[in-house]
């Protein structure tokens, strides 16, 4: 023992360590929830799946029958002169050819049913998870990279899913059952034939245990490749403004060649390993055929046992190919289950709490009680924030960009909750009302004006698709938004181009306007949504102020202080602490912080 180990060598036993990582990894993968947790998928479709395996085995079985025919028709009926015998094999050749092309139907059709389906469930639960993530999730990955989750890692589990399981049911039926027939037909040759077996599964062990990390790295390149084709499409303007698509297309290249190299080293082990297989099988055959021969010029051998031994080779032979192929796919598939399951176990930061109930019809009197925040929790953007909105009444944040206007209105919504203190509508802890119940009562206007694709009609009743046209064309009205709508070639039925292109982002701020009144919320908040309107749109906006803030309570984040001054509060916000509070002459009249942010905004102004 002791000098069988010494023989080995440092570089064997390297070898050997690497494969057996690979091994346990595959194992603990595999028992940890990957294929099991996917499998839990088929059981709504349990009773196709189990017809789509009979109908594999009948497959692999009249298959697994054409060698045997050929020997029975040679040795009972040529050499034997019996005619009858081969007419008997000729019409068991027929039948069995009529059982596997129905079979052969029936199998791609049951697999490919079954399969299609898991992959449908599986991209639903995935989509609508991912809806119920928080927004810090949304912020702290590309938008590329989620929808490569979707795509490309859906498609990978597609073909195991479909094409893998098919392919591991009928090539290992048919190897078990090659290997079987070989032993009854001759134990000489088939133990001649699995003399070569150990050199198959040396290759297959170190092929397997290179091809896992490979595939791991391709799907990560891929998903790398994918934000970036994202990111660059979106941002196709600002590359275009700045010059900048060269060096958009080198950085393109560059995640494009990562993708080429580790996709190449799957290519090369791929044609090392095949043509390997390749040559044990003519080695194979050509042992078989040298001791078979011998076998037979001896007559301890007949002819017709040599031929379908034979036959029996490819079907020996050839599943090992075909399995190590799905191997290849396995990988994909794991190293895109493992990307896929882990979204889904990603929780979201904010969920109802399992004693969270229905918020209550609100009036709007809002509340922030000593909230303290940051997006990372050792590094606070608010600290110790107080403040109180009457319902019915309006208040304005103002303050520096970055000073945390825009964070204190994502706490009110509830797309973070605080580190510390409480937000509060109406004295409900927003924490311990459903987020659904809460967000029926708040809307929020952003300062991107998102459109989707439809009609104008369509997106401004997007949060009430049951308003009626008449009611849609009034809050159009009250927000200024009607004229330039009924200008539009097909009017409400304009058809909205992807992101609202091919109208102006003033135009789009409008509808968007529309859309929250429609909702007719308890709480409106506009963060920043009038910064982007020219100052036609901007007038049309300050004229509907009186009908959009009538009857709720309503919260306005602005850099352009010409929509804060007839809020009925103004909070100064510096450094993620309110410094100033009070009306906008108060305000000016003290000279402080709010004096100086109105200064700046009236020269920009006069010099625009």
């Amino acid at each position: 023992m002791a000098t069988a180990s010494r023989n080995v060598g440092p570089h064997g036993r390297g070898a050997a360590l690497e494969e057996l990582r690979g091994w346990r990894a595959f194992l603990h993968l595999a028992r940890e929830l990957r294929l099991a947790r996917l499998a839990r998928y088929a059981r709504p479709y349990r009773r196709r799946a189990f017809l789509g395996v009979a109908a594999m085995v009948a497959v692999v079985l009249s298959g697994l029958a054409v060698p045997y025919l050929v020997k029975v028709a040679i040795d009972a009926g040529v050499q034997a002169g019996d005619l009858h015998v081969v007419d008997l094999v000729v019409v068991a050749f027929v039948s069995v050819a009529a059982v596997n092309l129905g079979a052969s139907y029936a199998q791609t059709y049951l697999t490919s049913w079954v399969g299609e389906h898991i992959i449908l469930d599986l991209r639903r639960d995935l989509f609508a998870h991912i809806q119920k993530l928080s927004m810090d999730f949304f912020s702290r990955q590309k938008t590329g990279w989620i929808v490569s989750r979707l795509t490309n890692d859906i498609d990978a589990l597609s073909q195991l899913v479909t094409d893998g399981v098919t392919s591991l049911v009928t090539n290992g039926l048919t190897f078990a059952g090659a290997i079987a027939f070989l032993f009854v037909l001759d134990w000489r040759l088939a133990l001649a034939t699995m003399s070569i077996m150990p050199l198959v599964v040396a290759a297959t062990l170190v092929f397997r245990a290179r091809s896992a990390r490979a595939y791991a790295l391709v799907r990560d390149r891929i998903a790398a490749v994918s934000a970036h084709l994202q990111e660059s499409i979106s941002g196709v303007r600002v590359l275009k403004a700045f010059r900048r698509e060269g060096a958009d297309r080198s950085a393109l290249e560059r995640v494009s060649r990562e993708y080429r190299d580790v996709n190449m080293r799957t290519v090369v082990q791929s044609g090392v390993y095949f043509p390997f297989v390749e040559f044990v099988s003519a080695a194979g055959t050509v042992v078989v055929l040298w001791y078979g021969g011998s076998l037979v010029g001896d007559g301890a051998l007949r002819i017709g046992v040599l031929v379908a031994f034979l036959g029996y080779l490819s079907s020996f032979f050839d599943p090992l190919q075909q399995l190590s192929q799905l191997y290849n796919t396995f990988q994909a598939s794991m190293a895109a289950v493992q990307k896929v399951f882990g979204v889904l176990d990603t929780g979201p930061d904010m969920s109802d709490a399992p004693d969270a109930v229905p918020l209550p019809e609100v009036a709007g009197h809002l509340e922030l009680r000593r909230v303290t925040f940051g997006y990372d929790p050792g590094d606070p953007v608010v600290h110790d924030v107080s403040f109180t909105v009457p319902a019915g009444k309006t208040v304005a944040l103002v303050g520096a960009t970055g000073a945390g206007k825009s964070t204190l209105v994502k706490l009110l919504a509830r797309f973070y909750d605080p580190q510390a203190g409480a937000v509060l509508i109406d004295g409900h802890d927003v924490r311990e009302v459903t987020a659904r119940s809460l967000r029926e009562q708040l809307a929020v206007v952003p300062q991107e004006a998102f459109l989707f694709s439809g009609t104008v009609l369509d997106n401004i009743r997007f949060a009430r698709p049951a308003a009626d046209p008449e009611e849609v064309k009034r809050v159009a009205r009250v927000v200024g938004a009607h004229d330039f709508i009924a200008a539009l070639p097909d009017g409400y039925e304009t058809e909205v181009q992807e992101g609202g292109g091919g109208l102006s982002t003033g135009q789009r701020q409008l509808i968007s306007f529309a859309r929250a009144l429609l909702a007719d919320p308890r709480v409106l908040i506009l963060d920043e949504a009038t910064s982007s309107v020219d100052a036609e749109s901007e007038r049309r906006i300050e004229r509907a102020m009186d009908v959009l803030f009538s009857g709720r309570t309503s919260v306005i984040v602005a850099h352009r202080l010409s929509t804060v001054r007839y809020a009925d509060e103004i909070l100064v916000v510096d450094r993620g602490r309110i410094v100033e509070r009070g009306s906008h002459v108060d305000l000016l009249a003290a000279g402080g912080r709010y004096a100086e942010l109105y200064g700046e905004w009236e020269a920009t102004r006069r010099v625009l």
